[in-house]
C-alpha cells in the first residue's frame, strides 16, 4: 500500500469523528496554507498480540523504520518513533504501549478480558491498526474506574485503534512563523488548547516546539448507556535545526508526556466549567 493511502484512511476516519480537527485544517486552507502533517500517533497494550512491534508493522513494511524509544515512567507507558527510509515528507509515527504488568490485578483482568473477545485471525492482520474497539464495547462503570488508575488505558478500550491525533507541521506553514501564532489563531477560533504545565511544550533550545487543542467531547456509546467523554485531539508541531544545519526530527518524553493529557477527562471538564 502507498504511504498517502495509509494515512489517508487514518485521516478519513480521524476527522470524521472529530470534526473540530477537520474544521481548523480547513481554517489554514481557507487562509491558503497547505498543511502538512508532522506525524500521526497511536496507543496501543503491551500485550504480544498487539504491542508496538505489531501494530507499526503496517508501516514497517512500507519503508518505515524506528528511530527512537521513549519511556514515560509516571503514565507507565513506553514508546517508538518512526520515520519513512527514503521520503523526509512522509509524516512521522509515534506509537505508544501502556505497560499493564504495572498496574493493579483489576485493570489487568479487564483489559486481557477485552484482549480476549477477538479471534486470533484479527491480531494476525495488519488491517487491525484502522479496526477502532476491535474488543467491542465496555461499560462506562468499568471506563471511569479504569481512568482512575490510567486514563490511557481508558481511552484506549473505549476507541481503540485509530490516531489519537494527527500533528500540523507548523514548518510548512507560509502565514505563521511561531507556535504562539499558531495558537493565538486557534482560539480565536473559539478552539480550547491544552494548558496542563503551560501552553507551549519544548522549547527553541530543545529543538521541538508543541502544542494541541483539547480533545473532542463526543457521545460514545457504552454497555449501560451513552456518556460524552474526551475522543481525539489536534496537535501543532514547530521543529528547529541541529547544529549539522538538519532539521530535528525526534521526539521529548517531557513534551509527549504532557500531550498524552490532551485527552484527560478530568482536565477536560475542569475546562468547561
Amino acid at each position: 500500500m502507498e504511504t498517502a493511502m495509509i494515512f489517508q484512511r487514518f485521516w478519513n476516519r480521524f476527522s470524521t469523528e472529530n470534526p473540530h480537527a477537520k474544521r481548523i485544517f480547513d481554517l489554514f486552507t481557507a487562509r491558503g496554507e497547505k498543511v502538512m502533517h508532522d506525524h500521526i500517533a497511536i496507543r496501543t497494550f503491551d500485550d504480544p498480540r498487539m504491542n508496538i512491534d505489531v501494530i507499526s508493522r503496517v508501516f514497517t513494511k512500507n519503508g518505515y523504520e524506528a528511530r527512537g524509544n521513549y519511556e514515560f515512567k509516571a503514565k507507565k507507558l513506553r514508546g517508538k518513533h518512526f520515520e519513512h527510509k527514503s521520503d523526509p515528507d512522509a509524516p512521522k509515527v509515534f506509537v505508544s504501549e501502556l505497560l499493564t504488568d504495572q498496574f493493579s490485578d483489576y485493570l489487568q483482568t479487564t483489559v486481557r478480558e477485552c484482549l480476549n473477545r477477538p479471534g486470533d485471525s484479527i491480531y494476525a492482520d495488519d488491517e487491525m491498526v484502522y479496526g477502532g474497539s476491535i474488543w467491542g464495547r465496555i461499560s462506562f462503570e468499568t471506563y471511569n474506574r479504569l481512568r482512575q488508575e490510567s486514563e490511557y488505558a481508558a481511552w484506549l478500550l473505549v476507541y481503540g485503534y485509530r490516531a489519537n491525533h494527527f500533528a500540523v507541521k507548523v514548518n510548512e506553514l507560509k502565514q505563521f512563523e511561531t507556535l504562539q501564532q499558531v495558537n493565538a489563531f486557534i482560539k480565536s477560533n473559539g478552539y480550547l488548547m491544552t494548558t496542563v504545565g503551560g501552553e507551549i511544550y519544548g522549547t527553541p533550545e530543545e529543538l521541538l516546539e508543541q502544542s494541541a487543542t483539547m480533545a473532542e467531547i463526543q457521545p460514545v456509546e457504552f454497555t449501560d448507556g451513552i456518556y460524552e467523554i474526551p475522543s481525539c485531539f489536534y496537535e501543532f508541531t514547530l521543529r528547529y535545526n541541529q547544529p549539522d544545519g538538519k532539521q530535528y526530527s525526534g521526539f521529548i518524553a517531557a513534551n509527549a508526556d504532557k500531550i498524552f493529557e490532551s485527552t484527560d477527562y478530568y482536565n477536560r471538564q475542569a475546562d468547561k466549567m
